[in-house]
């Protein structure tokens, strides 16, 4: 007999695991299906984002800027190292451990929050709104019925024509993360968020990376000047990156050899130990037996919503990397407890102008709103102010004065349109601006807040001043 439930979420990433949560508080029964398996068969939900994504990867980063300071840093402060060396197989372990955290933590929410879960494959086995059957596939199989349904099922790392993924020689995004060992040189096809994360990790533990960009420009969705200052950086820190190239034929025996055009069309060959390739995702609708019900996609393969998340079929919602949108794990968040929301018949809310942008690179990048190339394009008229951190006394104390933010507000109206950030914590730095464009403030108040001295976040405070031009440390 099926099993009956308010809500069936299919996906427990960061979408769908914070729907199932939130339907769950506002009084629903809900189940949550997911697939994704530790390595001795036992549940692991929390997605891409959790297993071989966002959280892994910042493992790993935060493990090789530890010994990166170790090996060049602490000489500064004083603090002599003999004998440092990188143990690549206990930094694994340290990254399984905190992923193995995510897991068990999802886990217990479900349990707290009396969501139901079901570790297997979610598939529409028929029904028409509100009664949903969902078939569960898994160690044991389970039908479901549901009165409405949420599709979180995120997506899959796009591979090259004709080049599939071994995670041997040809690494993705999991395969990147779970490399045994430093490789002497090291392919990146793809300078985007997880090409640079990655060309990054194993660039501090001593590979020779090169990085191949099809783009003419560097970090093209990126503010100019901040893109410009990201790749001076990045090639002083031995990363060497292309852009403009066509990549050709790619073998992999032994090694993997890259044959490509650089952008002055002249024919060009890479031999690396390993090549990561980072050229995008495609949404996973696969398995998902939607068309046995009529789930409508889009003509690039994404489930197709309206803006509040709403299929072709009545009470199917889909939220997170497999709908339209940036996929990116937080506003796939904000969707799920929009959706949750909508369900219960509140008015669920996601603002994609304050949706914001992180690369975790060192120098971190942060963004949120209109860069100044877009603002130029769409012929509004701003005001510009930035504030270097080579000026901040916190970023001097911590040895790490690299970049700058920026601020773009309306020339009219002084309402803060984007800000831009390369530095220290620029992750945690753009909080303050999101905020701010949340609530609709202007540059001029953020300059009259009063900030902590000395941190980061003076710099802010600066670059706000900036706009009108009357800096007071710069």
């Amino acid at each position: 007999m099926a099993k009956s439930f308010d809500v069936v979420v299919i996906g427990a990433g960061p979408g769908g695991y914070i729907a199932a949560i939130r339907a769950a508080q506002l009084g629903m029964q809900v189940a949550c299906i997911d697939e994704w398996s530790t390595p001795d068969g036992k549940p692991a939900p929390g997605g891409t984002c959790t297993n071989v994504g966002c959280i892994p990867s910042k493992a790993l980063l935060q493990s090789s800027e530890n010994f990166d300071h170790a090996s060049h840093a602490f000489a500064d402060h004083g603090i002599q190292v003999k004998g440092l060396a990188m143990d690549v197989g206990q930094m694994l372990k340290r990254k399984d451990k905190v992923v193995k955290q995510n897991n068990e933590g999802i886990l217990y929410l479900f349990k707290k929050n009396k969501v139901t879960f079901f570790h297997g494959k979610g598939a529409f086995a028929g029904g028409a709104a509100g009664a949903w059957q969902i078939q569960v596939s898994g160690k044991t199989a389970d039908v479901l019925t549901a009165k409405h349904v949420i599709i979180a099922t995120g997506s899959n790392p796009r591979a090259l024509p004709d080049v599939p993924f071994d995670n041997k020689l040809i690494l993705d995004n999991a395969g990147a993360l779970a490399i045994a060992e430093t490789p002497k040189k090291l392919g990146v096809i793809g300078a985007g968020v997880i090409g640079l994360e990655m060309g990054s990790v194993w660039r501090r533990l001593g590979a020779e990376v090169t990085v191949l960009e099809a783009l003419p420009a560097f970090l093209g969705a990126v503010d100019e000047q901040v893109a410009k200052e990201a790749q001076k950086v990045f090639t002083k820190q031995g990363l060497a990156i292309h852009t403009g190239v066509k990549v050709g034929k790619i073998t992999a025996k032994k090694n993997v050899t890259v044959e490509y055009t650089d952008s002055a069309g002249a024919a060009q060959t890479l031999v690396v130990d390993k090549l990561i390739v980072s050229i995008g995702r495609v949404p996973n609708t696969q398995g998902l037996n939607g068309n046995a019900v009529g789930l409508k996609l889009d003509e690039r393969g994404f489930i197709a919503v309206d803006g509040d998340c709403k299929t072709n079929l009545q009470t199917v919602w889909a939220v997170g990397d497999v709908v339209r949108g940036p996929m990116l794990a937080h506003k796939a968040e904000e969707e799920g407890v929009a959706v949750a929301e909508r369900i219960a018949g509140k008015h669920g809310h996601v603002d994609f102008n304050t949706v914001p942008w992180v690369i975790y690179t060192s120098p971190e990048i942060a963004w949120v709103g209109k860069t100044e190339q877009q603002l130029k394009q769409e012929g509004v008229k701003y005001r510009s102010g930035s504030f270097p951190f080579m000026a901040n006394g916190r970023a001097r104390a911590l040895g790490d004065t690299t970049g700058f933010i920026k601020f773009l507000a309306d020339e009219r109206t002084d309402r803060i349109l984007g800000v831009h950030i390369i530095g220290p914590m620029a992750s945690e730095l753009i909080a303050e601006a999101v905020v701010a464009m949340a609530f609709g403030a202007a540059a001029e108040d953020i300059a009259m807040i009063c900030h902590a001295h000395p941190s980061l976040s003076e710099a802010t405070k600066e670059a706000a001043l900036a706009v009108d031009k009357r800096t007071l440390n710069f």
